[in-house]
């Protein structure tokens, strides 16, 4: 895909991890209250870093919830002022879902079915935080390395 600004998921016509190991280099992953909890438990403090007021992991193979939703982003308001075609509905809500266009997975065009219909509605359950099991969010591949 491109690189630069975030990509309304409407043009978007579907997205598949490559297990490229890309989304995991050169990121700093803020962890939630509980990830911070359960990271430090299994692993000590030492995996993690502090800065900002949160915990960033530095571990590898455990994947918080900023790693489960790459490369997709959700907000409550849209990104560009101009507005713009992001916009989704989620259980009555309106939220606004953009992808990473530093992904390899994008590929671009007006979305699928598969895509609208079960990519989409996956990232977002677990973007507000329901407890899903990742069927079309999550590399296909059960052993890979980065490239």
């Amino acid at each position: 895909m491109r690189s630069g600004a975030l990509v309304p998921w409407t043009e978007v016509n579907d997205w598949a991890c490559r297990a490229c190991g890309n989304c995991c280099i050169g990121y700093r992953v803020p962890l939630k209250m509980d990830e911070v909890v359960s990271v430090t438990n299994s692993y000590g403090p030492g995996v993690l870093e502090y800065g900002l007021g949160k915990a960033y992991l530095t571990l590898q193979g455990i994947k918080p919830t900023a790693c489960r939703l790459f490369p997709f982003r959700i907000h409550n308001k849209p990104v560009y002022k101009r507005g713009d075609s992001a916009a989704v509905s989620f259980r009555g809500q309106t939220l606004y879902l953009y992808l990473d266009p530093e992904c390899q997975g994008i590929v671009p065009g007006s979305p699928s079915s598969r895509f609208r219909e079960m990519v989409v509605p996956e990232f977002l359950a677990m973007g507000m935080g329901l407890q899903v099991k990742q069927r079309y969010t999550t590399s296909k591949s059960i052993h890979w390395r980065p490239t």
